[in-house]
């Protein structure tokens, strides 16, 4: 009897495991496709080198590489865009958390109506956002014909890091709101009563209770944000007018201006070491959090 139900049970392990494989199949398929087949011919393509004319040379080589690991100015770019990715989130993170904080604070429908609010920018495309910025942040904009009506000298606030940081913190704003929402959920605001009846005052509540329960959901935001900040070319392009050299920004210049294909993969597998890594921090954090 026991050998028949040992069996029974490993049959049933057996079609359930085959079950789950049916169905993670078509994303492995698309992933396959998608994802993996490009990155393995960007990853090749960086062994090659870029003739005159802009094609390729079918010999594999290590000159990119060693051209590439051997200038510090793509070490400085690999550091600006690290730098500028984790100022992104960290102003990201500071604006969206007391706004989700109190979205997460309210209910019924007024909840409802301040979560679409705060994720319809979503809607809007980045382009559109973008050309926003550049016309509010602009020498003839709002802002600084603001700053002149008030009797001072408006410094550079576009073609700079600054509408950079501006610009990209607005657009990732709803995706930090979001996963602040997710991590909110874990509060039950009955521990914040028991806290204040104990005598705790509000920063100490927060401090001690509020912002320990969310940190899955700040550590999920940074992370998407840091990613999305690190990759993302619309926005840095227009908004910093060519004068701010970052790691999308260079691997467009490099394969549609330049022609040099192989620099540009090299970059882009760049791209996916910072990417590992933030993977890598995000997994042990979330182990010590957790």
């Amino acid at each position: 009897m026991k050998d028949s139900a040992a069996v029974d049970q490993s049959n049933s392990s057996r079609r359930a495991a085959g079950v789950v494989f049916g169905l993670l199949l078509p994303i492995l398929i698309v992933n396959i496709i998608a994802f993996v087949v490009p990155v393995l011919n960007l990853a090749a393509m960086s062994f090659r080198s870029a003739t005159a004319i802009g094609s390729l040379d079918e010999a594999l080589t290590l000159s990119t590489w060693q051209s590439l690991l051997g200038d510090t100015f793509y070490w400085s770019i690999l550091w600006r865009t690290v730098w500028m990715g984790a100022l992104i989130t960290a102003v990201t993170l500071l604006l969206s958390y007391p706004l989700a904080l109190f979205v997460s604070r309210r209910s019924g429908w007024v909840k409802t109506v301040l979560v679409v609010a705060c994720i319809s920018p979503l809607l809007i495309s980045a382009v559109v956002r973008t050309y926003g910025w550049m016309v509010i942040l602009g020498n003839q904009g709002f802002l600084p014909a603001l700053i002149r009506a008030s009797g001072f000298t408006p410094p550079r606030l576009i073609n700079n890091e600054f509408g950079v940081l501006v610009g990209m913190t607005e657009i990732l704003m709803p995706y930090m709101i979001l996963s602040l929402l997710s991590g909110f959920g874990r509060l039950d605001p009955i521990l914040d009563q028991a806290a204040e009846t104990l005598g705790a005052r509000p920063l100490t509540v927060l401090r001690r209770i509020v912002l320990p329960l969310s940190l899955p959901g700040i550590l999920l935001g940074c992370l998407l944000c840091f990613v999305l900040a690190v990759s993302s070319f619309i926005t840095p392009k227009m908004l910093a007018g060519g004068r701010v050299s970052l790691l999308a920004t260079e691997i467009y210049d490099q394969a549609i201006v330049t022609l040099n294909w192989p620099l540009a993969a090299c970059l882009s597998v760049f791209i996916l070491f910072v990417f590992g890594a933030a993977l890598l921090a995000y997994g042990q954090l979330s182990k010590i959090v957790d």
